[in-house]
């Protein structure tokens, strides 16, 4: 195509035409994914405790895997083929991942999901498998060659460390090199091999499973229950059948579980903190205190940014941030939101006092940042 992917009009096509639906690869999408992050940095990333990462080795069906945090000699030991090295959550830590992940805007961030980078020696890859969610797979340095299927078979290799599919059937083949993207829709499967030292940037789209969303609500009902009253018999007959439970006191408890009430705004909350939770490898610097009057001061002159480890929405008035809720006053409303929606306030934005306020807390949580 033409014109970039991530362009406001080939993104309208490309959600009519592919999103969910069928995998695109589009040529000379993004500039500059060589010199944003290399095989150094990763296994810098490898190596500390709040960041997640697998080292996966091996080919066909002969796979072993290893979680981090790793040692750098680790490394040292390694063959000259088939290792692939994946660190999670790399927008967390490098400014460059999350301004990519931004980029993918036109899809809400409410669906972001993670970055994940991954360094592979020649002939590296976690072998052919499908994912649950959408992810777009871009090339930095080197040369990956991609392999799909719309096979429905989706058996996996019983006993293997990873979720590999047991038959493979590649339908097509890409080779894809710097800049290159590779759009993949959910449950589509896919096998990428290395063909040089390469790097692979993955931007994945999460979609939280019925299963997954009724538990969490059924979590965050529980922790705001006030029912009161308990099972009454006064009226309890001597009983023929001490074992059976009887009617009496099934409707009396199914009155008492018709009593659990919840409204959107239970809905919003509780979606709202789920999606803006943080993993749990996450840790907040916490900053040293400020008086709120020279922070204001300072706000007014550098702005503010969201951390990068930050998840920051919104829905109807209440604003949600690493799995808190705020409800500012209408005149705060307008700045939160351009600082959901653009992860910065610029310096010299008019803010309410509430707003000034909440932003002084969430620094102070290491929340935020000023300046950039």
């Amino acid at each position: 195509m033409t014109d970039s992917l991530l362009s406001a009009r080939a993104a309208r096509r490309f959600l009519d035409e592919y999103w969910r639906k069928k995998p695109k690869l589009a040529r000379n999408q993004v500039s500059g994914l060589d010199a944003s992050i290399d095989r150094k940095t990763l296994i810098e990333l490898a190596c500390r405790d709040d960041v997640e990462s697998r080292l996966v080795i091996g080919a066909r069906r002969d796979w072993s895997l290893q979680h981090g945090p790793f040692r750098k000699r680790d490394f040292t030991r390694l063959p000259s083929r088939n290792w692939t090295l994946l660190v999670n959550g790399v927008e967390n830590h490098i400014p460059a991942a999350r301004a990519l992940q931004m980029r993918f805007g036109f899809i809400p961030y409410a669906r972001h999901d993670d970055v994940m980078v991954s360094y592979a020696a020649p002939g590296g890859g976690v072998g052919p498998h499908y994912d649950s969610y959408d992810v777009f797979l871009l090339q930095g340095t080197g040369r990956r060659r991609w392999q799909i299927s719309h096979q429905s078979d989706l058996a996996l290799i019983d006993g293997a460390p990873l979720k590999i599919l047991r038959r493979f059937r590649a339908h097509r083949e890409w080779v894809l090199q710097c800049g290159d993207a590779l759009y993949l829709p959910p449950n589509h499967a896919h096998h990428g091999v290395a063909l040089d030292e390469c790097i692979t940037w993955s931007i994945g789209l999460r979609a939280p499973s019925q299963q997954e969303m009724a538990a969490r609500f059924l979590d965050y009902l529980q922790d705001r229950l006030s029912l009161t009253g308990s099972y009454d018999d006064p009226q309890l007959q001597a009983q023929r059948h001490p074992a059976e439970i009887d009617s009496d006191m099934l409707s009396q408890i199914r009155s008492m579980i018709d009593g659990i009430r919840w409204n959107n705004a239970d809905v919003q909350r509780c979606l709202g903190e789920y999606l803006t939770e943080p993993r749990s490898s996450v840790v907040f610097k916490q900053e040293r205190s400020m008086p709120s009057r020279r922070f204001a001061g300072a706000v007014a002159t550098r702005g503010v940014s969201l951390a990068l480890k930050s998840r920051m929405l919104r829905c109807a008035g209440m604003i949600f941030i690493n799995g808190e809720t705020v409800t500012p006053s209408t005149t705060a409303r307008k700045a939160l939101r351009e600082l959901a929606d653009q992860r910065r306030l610029r310096p010299g934005a008019r803010l309410a006092a509430d707003a000034r306020e909440i932003l002084y807390q969430w620094y102070r949580a290491g929340y935020v940042v000023l300046g950039e």
